[in-house]
């Protein structure tokens, strides 16, 4: 849980006091499993029936027309991600599932949890599991809908100090470091086992690029048909795994009937408006696009077959050999070996390690393409994760892979995920993770291309065999390598006798420029990543 570790910051003095009293604790407290393990709780499964309810009888009907295949649709502005599954929630007649790394007590947070209780409240069952690793203060709100007899939420791996004092939780975590590291970071929603969104969005301001300090450009796919039953199972086996710990279990002093009135109190901001005044969110909500033009045909579905690839919910078991499980790395990196011509790939973190390295370098011997887009330093927002990458970028280069950059602040809003406005407030960041096969298939879901994703979290995606979709994801990896929108890194030549050294090359104003230094947001920034450079890492990141 290298977040928390970087994290850390200084305490006052009450701090202090509670942080001594948290360490007894937690020294008497530790253990392998969970806090709340031997908890009661039920199992339950997806209904076997979505063709009873409006969202299964619409999809049945397209779906009778591609008999074997689904229907996707990808979703790459991050407002639609966000109506999507406010309009989703609104449309669920039997079941809500919602399985997330993280699902921020923010505006459009907060607008999504409202739309989950108004649905329990018509009287649809829901279903929350929530990994613990990156909970904040004011994120309790959805853990508060536990308190409804419709909703149920779970908590993956918990912390056993529910508070937000980052130095506790941060020494918890070095004291169950064994335990903590192992995270949930699989991204699903699904409604009445028809229809469901998948990714790499988590759920926050952030993510849905309506936050003027951050914007993490993501995509979704929206997927229906027969394939969203496989979605569900995974969905199932997660939700009754022994590390799926029912939200009461760890519950204080405040019952839950009374968290729920707290969280039915309107929020004092609610998010009406994009900071740039463009949009009325509620408003759209209610216009029901896309989600209505996904259904009816406006937005049209690419109909293909398929793969659903997840690890199992004890994947670090099954890596050691201790279970039999599922890895998600193994048909990736199968559709990564079976690239003849070209691989695109986009992914906010690049730490590849020997055997990602040599998956490049075994494209490049039979002269497949390979190129990357990744963050800049100037736009990361994990400075560790990006310093170790940075050890990386000879290495590929020398392979041959073409290495692209994303600016903070990029010149084309097309293709980004949001508007123009929003853009030039700088603070754009790469969050999604795809790859393009050959433009035959394309790959959407939650892992990275790091040693994090690869061995540590859990995940999920799909591999979808469409040659439409892979065309519409290269041109938006296309759009956003464009020398207005990243850097492209590349070797100087250094004169006789010397070595070599990066440069960056982008256009600025028209002009085209060259970088001797790293771009970032300031000296100390990169300072920074250049100390962290020297920390051996990369298993954790």
């Amino acid at each position: 849980m290298w977040k928390c570790v970087r994290e850390c910051e200084r305490g006052t003095s009450r701090h202090w006091a509670f942080f001594v009293l948290a360490f007894v604790l937690l020294m008497s407290g530790c253990a392998s499993l969970p806090p709340g393990s031997n908890f009661p709780k039920s199992s339950s499964v997806a209904i076997t029936q979505p063709e009873t309810t409006a969202l299964g009888q619409r999809i049945e009907r397209a779906a009778r027309e591609h008999p074997g295949y689904s229907g996707f649709h990808l979703l790459s502005a991050g407002v639609d991600g966000f109506l999507a599954r406010a309009q989703m929630a609104n449309a669920a007649q039997r079941t809500l599932d919602l399985q997330y790394f993280i699902l921020r007590g923010d505006e459009t947070g907060r607008l999504l949890t409202d739309a989950v209780l108004r649905a329990a409240d018509r009287g649809v069952r829901v279903r929350v599991l929530i990994d613990d690793g990156e909970t904040v203060a004011g994120d309790e709100q959805i853990i508060s809908l536990s308190g409804h007899a419709q909703i149920e939420v779970r908590i993956f791996n918990p912390f056993i100090y529910r508070g937000h004092l980052k130095l506790v939780r941060a020494f918890e975590f070095m004291l169950s470091s064994a335990r903590l590291d192992y995270r949930m970071h699989n991204k699903l929603f699904l409604a009445d086992n028809a229809v469901a969104l998948l990714g790499g969005r988590n759920i926050g301001d952030q993510y849905f690029q309506v936050d003027p300090q951050s914007q993490f450009a993501d995509d979704d796919v929206f997927v229906a048909g027969p394939i969203v039953k496989e979605l569900s199972a995974t969905f199932d086996e997660y939700w009754n795994s022994a590390i799926a710990i029912p939200a009461e279990a760890l519950a204080g002093g405040e019952s839950a009937d009374q968290s729920l009135r707290e969280g039915r109190k309107p929020s004092a901001q609610h998010l009406e408006a994009a900071p740039s005044g463009e949009a009325d969110y509620s408003a759209r909500i209610a216009a029901g696009e896309p989600l209505d033009g996904m259904l009816s045909g406006k937005l049209p579905l690419v109909w293909a077959h398929a793969q659903v690839v997840c690890d199992s919910p004890e994947k670090k078991r099954v890596e050691k050999g201790g279970m039999v499980g599922r890895l998600m790395l193994r048909p990736v990196a199968q559709a990564v070996e079976d690239v003849r011509s070209e691989l695109l790939v986009i992914t906010p973190y690049l730490i590849p390690g020997q055997e990602g390295m040599m998956m490049f370098k075994n494209l490049r011997q039979r002269n497949a393409g390979v190129r990357v887009l990744t963050n800049s330093l100037e736009s990361s927002t994990v400075l560790l994760a990006q310093a170790n990458y940075m050890h990386y970028r000879v290495p590929l280069l020398e392979t041959g892979v073409e290495l692209f950059e994303v600016r903070s602040l990029i010149g084309d809003a097309r293709g980004s995920g949001q508007s123009a406005a929003m853009s030039r407030y700088g603070n754009y960041s790469l969050h999604a993770k795809i790859f393009v096969f050959d433009r035959k298939k394309v790959f959407i879901g939650s892992m990275n291309f790091d040693q994090r994703s690869m061995h540590l979290n859990t995940e999920i995606g799909l591999i979808i065999d469409s040659p439409v979709l892979a065309q519409q994801m290269a041109a938006r990896f296309d759009a956003m390598v464009k020398p207005v929108n990243a850097y492209k890194v590349t070797f100087q030549s250094a004169a006789a006798g010397g070595s070599s050294s990066l440069v960056w090359r982008t256009q600025e104003d028209a002009n085209v420029v060259e970088y001797s230094s790293e771009p970032a947001r300031s000296r100390t920034q990169r300072f920074d990543a250049y100390l962290l450079m020297l920390l051996p890492l990369d298993s954790e990141l």
